[in-house]
């Protein structure tokens, strides 16, 4: 269960930077991340039919990590739930 459990969250961490990366590299109104590898402004950084493709990618990928987020979120107070912890004896003093 628990390598079930860390590699869901590695595919997460996957998931956010390949969401993160899939942004930066979108056209932006300023220069953004496409000048960094040597494009102008009026330029797409993998051509000029990208942006729609990338906006649509972004897309999918926000939904996928929206509904990762919940999923993990409740898989993790479950499993919180569900952790074997000894048991506590309270013991009494007569006075």
């Amino acid at each position: 269960m628990t390598v079930v459990y860390y590699s869901a969250i590695f595919l997460f961490l996957v998931l956010c930077l390949l969401l993160s990366l899939v942004i930066l590299a979108q056209e932006s109104k300023s220069m953004g991340l496409g000048a960094s590898f040597g494009g102008d402004p009026g330029e797409s950084l993998f051509g000029t039919s990208t942006a729609m493709v990338l906006k649509k990618f972004t897309a999918y990928l926000a939904i996928f990590f929206m509904i990762a987020c919940v999923l993990l979120s409740i898989w993790s107070g479950s499993v919180g739930m569900t952790t074997k912890r000894p048991a506590v004896q309270i013991e009494e003093v007569a006075e």
